[in-house]
C-alpha cells in the first residue's frame, strides 16, 4: 500500500528542491516526456468528426467517481467516444508520491477501464499539495503526473503544458493544456523565482500559448485549464476566488493570463476546481470565449458544507447538486455540447442539457 502521508521531511525537501531550481522533468513541450519501452499509447482518432468527453476533478477513487465512470462507460459503449479531457485534481488529496504511485491505478486507471483511449490531463491544485490538501503548494509536485505518461497507454501529459491537433493533418480541433497552479495556489512560490508571477516558467508558457494559438491552423481552438476564469459555482471567479481580497491567491493572475492570452483567441475554455456543472455565456471581458465548468466527476457542491453558488453570470445551463460529465461532439463545421447528470445509486445519466454552440 502507498503511504500517502506527507510529513516534516517531505515538504522540506521539495521545498529546498523547488529553491534548488526545478526539475526538467517535462516542464514544457520542448522537455516532452517519452512513452517507455513496452507502453503502446492508445492513438489520436484521424477522422474529422469527434466525440470528447469532458470531466473534472475525478481522482478521488471512490464510489463516486465509479458511478460516473460507469456511466461514461456505458455512453461509449452507445456512442463510442475519441478522446477524453480530464480537468485536474487527478490524484485526490495531495497528488501522487512517485511516477509510479500506486494511486494512479486506484484513481485513474481501474476506475477508467474500457475507457480505452487518450485522456488529455490537466494539473490541479490538489496534485500539487504541500501542507494541505489543495493548497497548490509543491508545484514540483505535479511532475509526477508529468512522469507517468510514460507509462500509461491513456493518460496523456507529456509536459506540464502542452497542445494536441486532432487530426494531427488538417486539424479540426487544437487542445491548448495550461499549467495555471503558480498564478493560484493557497501558498504563493515566494521561495521560488522559477514559478513566480513573472518567473521563468510562466513567461515561457505565456510565450509558447501566444505562439502555439498564432501557428495553430485548427477550426477550433479549446483552452484547458483547472481553475475556471468565470465560475458561478463556490470558488468564484478568478481575481475574486473563494471572496478572498488578499493578491495573489484571490486568482487575480489566472484573471490577467486568461484575459490576455486566451480571451478571444480560443472559441472555448474548459476548466475544473468547481465541483459543478456550468455553461456560461460568453462576456465582454473574456471577448466571445465561452466559460464551461465541468468539475463535478466524483464530487459535488451540494456535498460541501456552507457551500453556494456566488456568481450571477448568465448561464444556458448550471447544476451544483449532481454527480456528472459533459459531451463535446466536433465537426468542421459545428460544436454541440451535452451535459449528463449522474445518479449516484444506479451510475445511470440522464441527458440534462443538448445545445448546438457553434
Amino acid at each position: 500500500m502507498c503511504d500517502n502521508s506527507f510529513g516534516r521531511r517531505g515538504f522540506l525537501a521539495g521545498a529546498a528542491g523547488a529553491v534548488a531550481g526545478a526539475s526538467l522533468v517535462g516542464l514544457s513541450p520542448a522537455q516532452a516526456v517519452p512513452v517507455a519501452e513496452g507502453v503502446t499509447k492508445f492513438g489520436f482518432p484521424t477522422e474529422r468528426r469527434l466525440r470528447v468527453l469532458v470531466t473534472g476533478d475525478a481522482g478521488t477513487g471512490t464510489r463516486t467517481q465509479w458511478a460516473v465512470a460507469d456511466a461514461m462507460r456505458e455512453f461509449h459503449r452507445r456512442e463510442p467516444v475519441s478522446l477524453a479531457v480530464g480537468l485536474g485534481d487527478n490524484i485526490y488529496e495531495q497528488g501522487p508520491n512517485s511516477g509510479t504511485d500506486r494511486q494512479f491505478a486506484d484513481k485513474f486507471e481501474n476506475p477508467n477501464a474500457g475507457l480505452d483511449f487518450p485522456w488529455l490531463m490537466v494539473l490541479g491544485n490538489h496534485d500539487t499539495s504541500s501542507v494541505f490538501p489543495g493548497d497548490g503548494g509543491w508545484l514540483e509536485r505535479g511532475n509526477h503526473e508529468v512522469e507517468y505518461h510514460a507509462n500509461s497507454p491513456r493518460w496523456w501529459m507529456p509536459s506540464r503544458y502542452y497542445s494536441v491537433r486532432v487530426p494531427e493533418h488538417n486539424p479540426v480541433v487544437e487542445f491548448f493544456v495550461l499549467d495555471l497552479n503558480p498564478l493560484a495556489a493557497y501558498i504563493p512560490p515566494v521561495l521560488s523565482p522559477y514559478w513566480s508571477v513573472d518567473g521563468p516558467f510562466m513567461n515561457e508558457q505565456r510565450a509558447w500559448l501566444d505562439r502555439a494559438i498564432a501557428e495553430s491552423g485548427a477550426t477550433w481552438k479549446i483552452a484547458c485549464t483547472h481553475h475556471p476564469y468565470l465560475n458561478n459555482g463556490p470558488h468564484g471567479d478568478a481575481g475574486q476566488y473563494e471572496g478572498i481580497p488578499l493578491e495573489p491567491i484571490n486568482g487575480i493572475h489566472v484573471k490577467r493570463f486568461i484575459e490576455e492570452h486566451v480571451a478571444g483567441a480560443c472559441q472555448f475554455l474548459l476548466s475544473g476546481h468547481d465541483h459543478s456543472l456550468q455553461v456560461l455565456e460568453p462576456t465582454v471581458a473574456s471577448k466571445s470565449t465561452r466559460q464551461i465548468v465541468s468539475g463535478a466527476a466524483a464530487k459535488t457542491v451540494g456535498a460541501e458544507p456552507a457551500s453556494r453558488p456566488r456568481g450571477e453570470h448568465p448561464a444556458l445551463f448550471e447544476n451544483y447538486h449532481e454527480l456528472g460529465y459533459m459531451v463535446l461532439d466536433l465537426t468542421p463545421t459545428t460544436v454541440d455540447l451535452r451535459v449528463f447528470t449522474v445518479d449516484l445509486a444506479t451510475a445511470t445519466a440522464t441527458e440534462a442539457f443538448a445545445r448546438r454552440l457553434a
